[in-house]
């Protein structure tokens, strides 16, 4: 692999050096309300540079630690099955490898792939989700590879007690019917996630994040911005809270920087983005 010229700031390792992979997977081919979100990873690199490379949350900086950044995956426009097979092939690279991948999505279906991958080398895989939306219909609009669907798609693969989602607040009746019976949903906030925390302790986690779990007024520009969510300082304690987990792949989901005029949701996603690389 050879370093990405335009990177996330002081993510300018080299491949063999680093212990986290950080890459853009740009694609939203299934978005069904606002588009966009394949321009995340090209936005958050240019705006990364407006922020400090040192976290006063953590008293870690960037540039103490080993950070590849491979750049963006080059995925057709449109192709679901193509592009989540692409993404599953780096993040089986990048695994393989000994090293966490960092996935910025993208609409939400393409973690699929990241967990696809994960679940192959570690077959009792837990997901951890943050989120506005509960992701588990069987099927969008005839189609069961949607950003709708993607945690639909994460059971299939990774079955029953396996799947722990947080800040939920909005779906169809069927979803949370169904999901009762096979998920863990807390709804609106994090409130359970210290017991999922200690449930899940050495087991490996993959961690998700919708950046529509965060309320609009705070990160307004997604694809399907819901109001009641949560605000940055609870977002982030929670993460921190998940640094106690074996945590061997994540994503950032869903951010369209194309609505975005003020970029305060973009410098949002920055920060986000830096605190989770130096909590790994």
């Amino acid at each position: 692999m050879q370093r990405n010229i335009h990177t996330f700031i002081s993510c300018d390792s080299e491949y063999e050096k680093a212990g986290i992979v950080l890459f853009g997977a740009p694609f939203d081919g299934t978005t069904s309300f606002r588009p966009g979100a394949r321009f995340a990873s090209k936005a958050i690199r240019g705006e990364s540079f407006g922020i400090e490379t040192y976290s006063p949350y953590q008293n870690k900086d960037l540039e103490d630690i080993a950070v590849f950044d491979g750049g963006d995956l080059e995925l057709p426009f449109g192709d679901a099955k193509t592009s989540l097979s692409q993404i599953e092939t780096f993040c089986k690279k990048v695994l393989n490898a000994g090293k966490t991948p960092f996935m910025i999505g993208g609409e939400h279906l393409v973690t699929l792939g990241g967990v696809a991958a994960a679940a192959k080398k570690y077959p009792n895989l837990a997901v951890i989700h943050f989120d506005a939306h509960a992701d588990l219909r069987n099927e969008y609009l005839g189609e069961t590879l949607s950003h709708a669907t993607v945690m639909r798609r994460c059971y299939d693969i990774l079955g029953d007690g396996s799947i722990f989602q947080f800040g939920i607040r909005s779906g169809e009746r069927q979803e949370f019917l169904w999901g009762k019976n096979h998920v863990s949903t807390n709804m609106f906030n994090f409130n359970t996630l210290d017991e999922a925390v200690q449930s899940l302790a050495g087991r490996p986690v993959y961690l998700s994040i919708d950046l529509d779990v965060v309320d609009p007024s705070e990160l307004a520009a997604v694809g399907t911005p819901e109001a009641g969510g949560v605000g940055f300082d609870e977002l982030l304690t929670a993460c921190l809270l998940c640094s106690r987990l074996n945590i061997i792949g994540l994503d950032v989901c869903e951010l369209c920087p194309v609505y975005d005029g003020s970029g305060v949701s973009t410098a949002f996603a920055c920060k986000l983005i830096r605190e989770l690389l130096l909590m790994l």
